[in-house]
């Protein structure tokens, strides 16, 4: 799910609930149970988190994409970035969609956040050190599981494909076999997300539904049900040629209905190579837009199931089109484009032009290994200028009667950035 859709659902259920206020109807029958209320958020903003927007709705989850896209590339997460993240766990182990005040307990009225709880997850485990966090959000996790095998956005709704595929996401990502996670019910995720998937023909033929009464953003639903049905997470690479193929088959198991949701996912990108978000309610302009944050999701998902060819044609799209879009929208952004050239192989520092990973490192605090490479490069520059001469003459002195030794001496390796 990306943080525009986090963001649009989670007002949407807050103006219903308000409604449902003013109108004395009960809040439970409002909106659907698919996004948490948040407390404001403070000012300033904490140092440690990513972005400057406020994170009432996306805080726990834009921290953990930025977190997961800077280990993707190789670098180790700042030190406070990742104790800001720890520090919004309450104590039964979930995480809410953001926690202002963090010095006291989390309040029994604070809404959980399974859709927090499973990208919290997923960070901690990459970034490592964190065990004790990790164990007790897969505790809560496992124990909020409804009857049919899945997850609701927030604990006690109805399953939907998103949250479901999240979790088991998160599950792997510790360790866990999701197959083996059984309900009260005795039903496994993989149980539940085949609920979500529709037969080949007719309308969204092959793919994952939010719920089956509720199709929602289904290009969304579907490319989280794709990766979560091989058992991976937000980060993956790409797998091996798909011998079906784009041939939508009955399926009569969860891998088989991944790639009838890859082949629905190839097919909504053929005609432009993105996918179209609908307006957002009440705007003036009712024509679709492109979706940047979908399409980034969409290219991990086809990368993943063997279907390169339409995530490269996507991932062009994306390298001409979608800087802009990051640059406006912030850390989450800046991941998801990452993470979709991790997928596909391709560079995320020379992305159409634009260096991604900086984009991103600009938005919060510096990763270690980058405060690291900068120390080192001040380092150097004061070693040449306190040296001068005399450090030189000493080391071209050593060079030569290293020379006559059989010796081979190389120069100072340069610092990488």
């Amino acid at each position: 799910m990306t943080t525009v859709r986090r963001n649009t659902t989670a007002l949407a259920l807050s103006a219903a609930l308000g409604a449902a206020a003013l109108l004395g109807a009960p809040a439970a029958h409002a909106a659907p149970a698919t996004a948490s209320t948040a407390s404001p958020s403070p000012a300033p903003l904490p140092s440690g988190l990513f972005g400057t927007a406020d994170p009432a709705y996306d805080g726990v989850w834009r921290q953990s994409l930025a977190l997961l896209a800077q280990d993707a590339v190789g670098l180790k997460p700042a030190a406070k970035a990742v104790d800001w993240l720890t520090a919004q766990q309450c104590a039964d182990g979930a995480f809410s969609a953001y926690r202002a005040d963090v010095s006291g307990a989390c309040d029994a009225k604070l809404p959980r956040d399974s859709n927090a709880t499973a990208a919290a997850v997923q960070a901690l485990t990459a970034t490592g050190g964190q065990d004790a966090t990790v164990t007790k959000a897969v505790g809560w996790l496992k124990s909020v599981q409804n009857a049919d095998g899945g997850w609701s956005y927030n604990p006690g709704g109805a399953s939907d494909a998103n949250s479901t595929a999240v979790v088991i996401g998160a599950l792997a990502a510790a360790g866990e076999q999701p197959q083996a996670v059984r309900s009260k019910g005795g039903k496994s995720p993989y149980d539940a997300l085949l609920t979500f998937a529709q037969p080949c023909g007719g309308k969204d033929g092959g793919a994952f539904v939010y719920q089956p009464g509720q199709p929602g953003v289904v290009a969304d639903s579907t490319a989280a049900a794709v990766l979560a049905a091989q058992g991976k997470g937000l980060v993956a690479k790409a797998g091996a040629a798909h011998a079906a193929g784009t041939t939508c088959a009955k399926a009569t198991d969860v891998e088989g209905a991944a790639h009838n949701g890859a082949v629905y996912l190839a097919g909504a990108l053929a005609k432009s190579g993105h996918l179209l978000a609908p307006p957002m309610p009440g705007a003036e302009d009712t024509a679709p837009k492109p979706d940047f944050g979908n399409t980034a999701d969409a290219v991990v998902a086809l990368s993943a199931q063997g279907l390169a060819e339409p995530a490269k044609t996507s991932l062009t799209w994306l390298q001409k089109n979608a800087p802009a879009w990051a640059k406006e929208s912030g850390p989450a952004a800046y991941a998801q484009l990452i993470l979709a050239a991790h997928a596909t192989g391709a560079d995320p520092k020379d992305f159409g032009g634009t260096d991604l990973v900086a984009g991103l490192n600009a938005t919060g605090p510096a990763p270690q290994s980058a405060e690291s490479d900068t120390s080192k490069k001040q380092d150097e520059k004061k070693e040449e200028k306190d040296g001068g001469v005399g450090v030189w003459w000493i080391v071209g002195a050593f060079f030569a009667a290293s020379v006559g030794a059989g010796i081979l001496f190389s120069g100072r390796r340069k610092s990488q950035s």
